[in-house]
């Protein structure tokens, strides 16, 4: 077993397709009409044939809450690893990125957190080597 897609939940999925591609650097893998959505996925360009990231709608009733909750608690929804936290958060501030975090060393890994503008938080994280 292994895992090949993984979701967020957008609150909107061509501005979260935009923001994932122009911004952090993700590139379109799976874009496929299933009629008021899209089943939308976006990869690593490092690794392209590795887990997609579904850009998965909120419609549902229970995810805006959800959503909602998380944000007021400062928890990010996902994680995503980079080589160096500190030039990527100044590169994606640079962009107008808005983050809740700065950089914040601790011991194994560096932090920072980062508003995706759909309605989740997002942590980036690099690994002490």
């Amino acid at each position: 077993m292994r895992i090949t897609v993984t979701s967020v939940f957008v609150d909107d999925q061509a501005k979260a397709l935009r923001f994932y591609t122009e911004v952090l650097g993700f590139e379109k893998k799976t874009d496929v009409p299933t009629g008021e959505y899209r089943w939308l996925t976006v990869v690593s360009p490092q690794s392209p044939d590795g887990v997609e990231l579904l850009l998965e709608p909120d419609a549902h009733p229970a995810a805006g809450p959800f959503k909602q909750a998380l944000v007021e608690d400062g928890i990010p929804f996902t994680q995503f690893a980079v080589d160096d936290v500190h030039a990527e958060y100044e590169r994606l501030r640079g962009l107008g990125v808005r983050f809740t975090q700065p950089p914040v060393d601790h011991g194994p890994v560096t932090t920072a957190v980062l508003d995706d503008t759909c309605g989740n938080l997002i942590q980036i994280a690099q690994f002490a080597s």
